[in-house]
């Protein structure tokens, strides 16, 4: 099946780029691990590539970074710029927070849209542009030794990456220009992520959910009466304590 639309290979490659030096200058800061060069590029790349490589395996074509020598080139390059950019300044944190939920803006927008231009229907587009968006991040936790920040309280990686997407597929829908609905996307999953980091949105915790079975419990009663012959009355089991 021809593609629908196809998707500029100067997008792919900024997503690439912003990918890669976002990742560069997350590695660089972990000095305890102590990770040589390569192994700050080898994160970049994770970073940089990661994400279209799922895309491309979930729609079961050719890694687009394996059809053309500019990916790889690209990751590399911008590698190497996340790691000069973080011996020239400080601190950097806020920018790589930033870069962070741009690359995940950018990642989601552009699954969604290949997987929608080969023809898929729309939640599984939105489910691949979910998986583009956090992969890289997911591979990157596990290979620095961390918790993978997408499982933990208060990342909204993959709640931000959907808000997007969810939005994107239903303009793409809506007969919206594609490339207006993944700017859309882009911004909404950007603002979403960088939102919840400046005011600690979150969802709510499981273990915050598991408690309430327990509450309802322990406010629920017994039916008191019958075995000693009287009527049959709810008695809360506070009153019964009480007794």
């Amino acid at each position: 099946m021809a593609p629908l639309f196809t998707i500029p290979l100067w997008l792919d490659l900024t997503a690439v780029a912003v990918g890669a030096i976002q990742g560069a200058m997350f590695a660089s800061r972990f000095r305890e691990n102590r990770l040589d060069l390569l192994g700050v590029a080898i994160i970049g790349l994770v970073i940089g590539l990661g994400g279209g490589l799922a895309r491309d395996i979930l729609i079961n074509q050719v890694p687009a970074s394996m059809q053309n020598n500019w990916y790889l080139i690209t990751a590399i390059g911008a590698a190497l710029m996340g790691m000069l950019l973080l011996r020239l300044f400080d601190r950097l944190n806020p920018l790589i927070i930033a870069l962070d939920a741009l690359t995940i803006g950018l990642f989601a927008a552009i699954g969604t849209a290949k997987a929608l231009s080969v023809g898929l229907p729309e939640v599984p587009a939105i489910f691949i542009g979910v998986v583009a968006a956090v992969g890289g991040s997911v591979v990157r936790d596990i290979m620095l030794n961390l918790p993978v920040a997408l499982m933990h309280v208060g990342s909204l990686y993959a709640a931000a990456a959907a808000a997007g997407t969810i939005a994107m597929a239903t303009a793409v829908r809506l007969e919206v220009p594609v490339v207006t609905a993944a700017i859309g996307c882009v911004i909404l999953t950007t603002v979403v992520r960088l939102l919840s980091v400046r005011y600690g949105w979150s969802l709510p915790e499981q273990r915050a959910l598991s408690s309430w079975p327990r509450w309802r419990r322990r406010q629920s009663g017994i039916i008191n009466g019958g075995d000693r012959g009287g009527p049959r009355r709810w008695v809360p089991r506070r009153r019964l304590r009480d007794d």
